[in-house]
């Protein structure tokens, strides 16, 4: 793709940026990871493809490199989305191992990041699949929303006490064993941007006046009752978590810092007592789901405050290359030598992210549109330092879509 619109940038090889840190049981070479887009590129049955093989090797060159995969369902009853990869059943698992084996390969390493949508599923979609369309409350996040279950004939309803005890003590875990049988070295729970589980977090989603619901602990009861369960089957060490504290995107108001602090003091008190998480991965207030928040629209925001509470590492999320060539911001973060850095939408243009930062050659820009098309064209259509002048035919390339692995 055009290789015109690019960022200036300063070298960072010499920064803290490219210093190794321990995550879980594994040192990591330097402090960047790759969090998570999603790209739509799997089969509509959530079944990943040669062409998602192809984009997770060409960011795994950087022996060293921490790539978390585009949100993944952990289940069948968290779908709603076509072209979306799982790892819910055995097909999905075999295709997920191919990925990570060359990731492994490589020498980098692959977190599964687990999704599950709630009340921002595709009611239609989940109808053509046999599934009701439930959420923590029958609160819907969008007019538009609203209207497509009515017309699917698939009102969004709360979730049963049942249904809540079974993403506890079956959905998640199953999630989590299949992930190490597809070889991931990390498994990462989505709680941000308004999913399932920030649901629950949520009063503006979480209208339960059960044990779900109401005071913080009811409302972080599900996220804590996950992690309890997923501990001994996967390791604390291997075990993360996603949160936006500030995130407007899909809810009306963000979460805050309150239920967080909380849930930061939980995880550090199962720490004390030997089960520290591998990280914990804040979405910065610098932007909500895809869209950059104006500063004037971030005033009292700050994570700041979770680095008070949580004294493991951090993933650090968000805009960050807002204050390119310097890069002051990213310097500033790295100083309690606990954090990485997370970058998305650079890393889907730059397949050789982690090599440019080092060595400050400038970074391509991203192609928005791109996003949740199904074929190749801005996917694995992007030069790197080594092939800066390969051309692709636009035409030829939208016509390439992706063959499952499995």
């Amino acid at each position: 793709m055009s290789q015109e619109n690019t960022t200036a940038i300063r070298a960072l090889g010499d920064t803290k940026l490219f210093q190794p840190i321990k995550v879980g049981e594994n040192v990591i070479n330097q402090r960047i990871a790759y969090v998570p887009t999603t790209r739509r590129r799997a089969t509509k049955d959530n079944i990943p493809t040669d062409l998602q093989l192809e984009y997770y090797k060409a960011r795994a060159q950087a022996p060293g490199t921490l790539l978390i995969t585009e949100a993944t369902f952990a289940s069948l009853e968290g779908t709603g989305f076509a072209n979306v990869p799982g790892i819910f059943n055995e097909k999905q698992v075999a295709a997920w191992k191919k990925i990570t084996d060359t990731i492994r390969a490589a020498k980098s390493y692959s977190c599964v990041q687990l999704w599950h949508l709630g009340r921002t599923a595709d009611p239609q979609e989940l109808k053509e699949r046999g599934l009701p369309f439930a959420a923590p409350s029958a609160e819907y996040f969008s007019k538009e929303s609203e209207e497509q279950a009515k017309k699917a004939g698939n009102e969004l309803r709360a979730y049963t006490q049942e249904e809540i005890e079974d993403l506890i003590e079956r959905q998640y875990p199953q999630a989590a064993k299949n992930a190490i049988a597809a070889g991931f070295d990390y498994v990462e729970l989505h709680s941000a941007h308004g999913y399932t589980l920030d649901q629950f977090l949520n009063p503006v989603s979480n209208k339960r006046t059960d044990k779900y619901g109401g005071s913080v602990e009811n409302r972080a009861r599900v996220l804590l009752a996950i992690i309890d369960k997923l501990i001994p089957i996967v390791g604390a060490s291997r075990l993360a978590l996603r949160l936006s504290p500030w995130a407007t995107f899909q809810v009306s108001a963000p979460d805050g810092a309150e239920i967080h602090t909380y849930i930061l003091q939980q995880l550090q008190e199962r720490a004390d007592k030997g089960h520290e998480l591998a990280y914990v991965s804040l979405v910065e207030p610098r932007v909500s789901g895809i869209i950059d928040v104006a500063e004037k629209d971030q005033q009292g925001q700050s994570n700041e405050f979770a680095l008070q509470v949580w004294k493991g590492n951090f993933i650090r999320a968000g805009n960050y290359t807002y204050d390119a060539p310097e890069f002051k911001t990213i310097l500033h973060d790295l100083d309690n030598d606990r954090t990485l850095i997370g970058f998305s939408r650079f890393f889907t243009s730059n397949p050789d992210l982690v090599y440019k930062l080092k060595n400050g050659i400038p970074l391509t820009k991203y192609d928005r549109s791109t996003f949740y098309t199904h074929d190749n064209w801005g996917y694995n259509t992007w030069n790197g330092h080594e092939n800066p002048n390969k051309q692709y035919n636009e035409e030829e390339e939208k016509k390439v879509i992706g063959k499952p692995l499995a």
